[in-house]
């Protein structure tokens, strides 16, 4: 079933990926990528009137959801490729996952990564063997950046979310949410470029197809309000590109969905809800005091966009996935304690 009927694709241009695909990621990393834990709360419950259940990808490796997409990328390149090398382009997290699976499978790695990166992510990135390369993102273009490495040292690109294959990867989080907890509802999870969201839609129609989940489980994203490119893109009908949005949720600092993942949210989203940062920080100290679980900003936006979702959907069984845990420890300590 074409997922963009009216946007003919180039020749050559990448297939979209189907829930079958989702499947075919999810053998491909077990045994590689953790099996995260889902977590509950009874005091969360009992405030927003739900039953939710976390899915903490903020316990994956890398500590975020990427290494899921990054290892199933990776994992599907030729040996020429892989003497060759992949580049990516990323402000953190992608950059560790793909650091991490290319180490793991021996594949040189070149990072291309914003000066202003959080230090532990790149730490963390240097820490698993990759090269990086740091940009000015308010003036340089990392697509650009990218491209150019890929050509002249024939590299294989792998961005960070606009990927057949990283998007399959992703949708692996929401499946074994649907395995381990049936039934669901809805599901929420945060959204920057689309990836773990349109991952999660293939994820969750395939669910609902075998009657593992409920056969109206709606899908949700979480957006920082500053970058809400994703939500009006989805108004708008065609893909919306803004300024480099200022957000604490580094993660979801895109300017624009990609050629892959606008159709699929287009045609599977049940509606992007758009949080503050005031309400990430929120959100953040409220996973911290309940769950004991660390998330950074961006890690948390399908949460805090749940809270404000809770009056729609009163009882409903919710799944929300945590994207990730990557936070420099005295700047989460300082966002709990003073505020965004």
């Amino acid at each position: 079933m074409p997922l963009s009927p009216d946007r003919p694709r180039n020749p050559g241009a990448p297939t979209p990926p189907t829930p079958a695909d989702v499947e075919a990621a999810a053998k491909r990393i077990a045994g590689v990528a953790h099996r995260t834990p889902v977590v509950t709360s009874r005091r969360i419950d009992a405030e927003l009137g739900l039953r939710v259940f976390f899915k903490c990808e903020n316990l994956q490796r890398t500590g975020a959801f990427k290494f899921r997409g990054a290892y199933n990328a990776v994992s599907r390149l030729d040996e020429a490729a892989r003497a060759r090398g992949v580049v990516a382009y990323s402000s953190g997290n992608h950059a560790q996952a793909i650091a991490l699976a290319a180490s793991l499978l021996g594949v040189p790695a070149t990072i291309v990564m914003p000066t202003d990166a959080p230090t532990a992510k790149r730490a963390a990135t240097q820490g698993y063997g990759a090269r990086v390369v740091e940009y000015d993102r308010a003036t340089e273009d990392r697509v650009a950046i990218g491209a150019r490495l890929a050509e002249r040292d024939g590299l294989t690109l792998i961005p960070p979310y606009d990927h057949p294959h990283i998007i399959a990867g992703q949708g692996t989080a929401a499946r074994e949410l649907h395995e381990d907890v049936p039934g669901l509802d809805a599901v929420v999870a945060p959204l920057g470029g689309g990836g773990l969201l349109a991952g999660t839609c293939l994820a969750t129609a395939a669910a609902r197809a075998a009657g593992v989940t409920a056969s109206g489980c709606g899908v949700y994203g979480g957006e920082p309000e500053a970058g809400d490119d994703g939500k009006r893109s989805l108004e708008a009908g065609r893909i919306v590109r803004i300024e480099t949005p200022a957000t604490i949720a580094d993660g979801a600092q895109t300017q624009f969905l990609g050629e892959l993942t606008f159709p699929i949210l287009r045609e599977h989203v049940t509606g992007v809800v758009t949080v503050s940062d005031s309400e990430l920080v929120a959100a953040m100290r409220s996973l911290a005091a309940t769950t004991k679980l660390v998330a950074e900003p961006t890690g948390v936006l399908g949460y805090a966009a749940l809270r404000r979702l809770a009056e729609r959907l009163p009882g409903a069984r919710v799944g929300v996935i945590v994207s990730g845990g990557n936070v420099d420890l005295d700047r989460y300590a300082a966002l709990l304690t003073r505020g965004a």
